[in-house]
């Protein structure tokens, strides 16, 4: 399941603070600036919501690290979840099987970004698409989304991350705010 929050300005530092576990409270405080801390909170509490609705777990998950930082929810190795945030957007993906995610707001994207980051065919794809920047974020989220999934990360061939994907199904969505790509295997 898919857990988005697309207005993370409102929500309510110190009442989400204390509604999280300590150890995601302690990680939120670290943030200097206040978007940070929200949105660090307001992706734990859509896992929070998942969690709750998908598997009928109350309490405030606790998470341990794979090998890369990956976070695992202790005592529940069978839920895979993978968090995104951009902007006042916050996404949580909930699976059953490895997930990945990526959320990305509209803003203006420049033409050495896409040369930079797309090989020729997504190039000439995102040049004729009716919405150019819709084109390169969803591309871009497909991107993240199979990094996250595969647990590499961002790397420095981004031109090639979408090539030998068969084996994975993505599911990409644009809102009036967003688009987001979710990546699992097939």
């Amino acid at each position: 399941m898919i857990y988005l929050n697309e207005h993370t300005e409102t929500l309510d530092i110190e009442k989400a603070l204390s509604m999280v576990s300590p150890q995601r409270r302690e990680h939120a405080l670290k943030f200097a600036h206040e978007s940070g801390r929200r949105l660090s909170l307001a992706v734990y509490l859509l896992l929070m919501e998942g969690l709750q609705k998908e598997y009928g777990i109350t309490e405030p998950p606790v998470f341990d690290y794979q090998e890369g930082g990956k976070p695992v929810i202790k005592g529940h190795p069978e839920i895979h979840f993978n968090f995104s945030h951009s902007g006042n957007v916050a996404l949580c993906a909930i699976d059953r099987q490895p997930v990945g995610a990526d959320v990305e707001t509209k803003r203006k994207i420049t033409p050495s970004l896409i040369a930079y980051t797309m090989n020729e065919t997504e190039q000439a794809e995102i040049a004729s698409a009716p919405e150019s920047l819709l084109a390169f974020l969803a591309l871009w989220t497909k991107k993240e989304a199979v990094l996250k999934l595969t647990g590499e990360g961002i790397r420095n061939d981004l031109k090639t991350v979408l090539t030998n994907t068969e084996n994975v199904v993505f599911e990409t969505k644009k809102t009036e705010n967003c688009v987001y790509s979710i990546a699992r295997y097939k």
